[in-house]
Parts: C-alpha cells; sequence; structure tokens
C-alpha cells in the first residue's frame, strides 16, 4: 500500500509488480507481468462482481498511450 494515497495498492516481488488504483466504481491495473495481472484478476473477481472492460485507452478524461517496443507509457494533459 502506498501510504500516500489510500487508493493505490501496490504488490511487489522479486520479478513483477502490479498498481491497483481505486476511483468509485472503476479499478485500473497496471504491470510488468502478465502472468501476475491474470491471478489479480482472477482473485478481484473470486471476491467482488465484476467486468474485464479489457485495455484501458482512457482514464478520467486522460488519453493513455503505449509503445510497447520501446516499452514507454504516456498520458495526455
Amino acid at each position: 500500500m502506498v501510504p500516500e494515497d489510500h487508493c493505490v495498492c501496490l504488490k511487489k516481488t522479486i520479478k513483477a509488480i502490479v498498481f491497483v488504483t481505486l476511483y468509485v466504481d472503476n479499478i485500473l491495473l497496471a504491470r510488468n507481468n502478465m502472468e501476475m495481472i491474470q491471478t489479480t484478476k482472477l482473485w478481484l473477481s473470486s471476491v467482488f462482481n465484476m467486468k474485464d472492460m479489457d485495455e484501458a485507452r482512457y482514464v478520467l478524461g486522460v488519453e493513455i498511450s503505449r509503445n510497447r517496443s520501446t516499452k514507454l507509457l504516456g498520458l495526455s494533459q
């Protein structure tokens, strides 16, 4: 848990990291390891009634852009 923000949770292992961000009734997951994201989604869906909306393109009016080849993530202003 990030103590500065109670809406952001962090799980970190030696090989992976996943961020779980909460806003009202929305959850956004960010990760560097696909297996960890699948495990997190499986656990969340066992505890909560949820719907997977696939990759996020916009969050709170901010556009998310990805360049997988360069491993860059960008946010619009």
